[in-house]
């Protein structure tokens, strides 16, 4: 059985990211979901994909829906909450307790 490795994620659920390479380049969104098995987020309004899905009964009708999709945690930076620009993210134990920082600005993330 093959163990499955969790990647370091500095984002995290409800962080504002700005999207730094790919086809969405220099849009910004909300972080929706975090998926650490695979190193990768889901962005509100990035990375929007049709879904086809089908019509389960004869009255119900088929559909294609537009969902955002999995992109590559890489691809985005956190948005400093002070300075409204894309920033690196550090850690600080502040009391006994871990801390995000902004590389940026400095100060804590919450």
């Amino acid at each position: 059985m093959k163990l499955m490795q969790l990647k370091d994620m500095k984002l995290r659920k409800g962080d504002e990211v700005e999207i730094i390479a790919g086809k969405d380049r220099g849009k910004r969104g909300k972080v929706l979901r975090v998926l650490p098995v695979t190193g990768k987020i889901v962005v509100e309004g990035v990375n929007v994909l049709k879904k086809h899905k089908k019509a389960k009964s004869g009255s119900a009708k088929g559909e294609r829906i537009e969902m955002p999709f999995p992109i590559d945690a890489s691809n985005a930076m956190l948005v400093c909450p002070d300075t409204g620009k894309p920033t690196r993210i550090g850690y600080v134990i502040e009391g006994g307790e871990k801390v995000r920082v902004s590389r940026r600005s400095g100060k804590a993330i919450r």
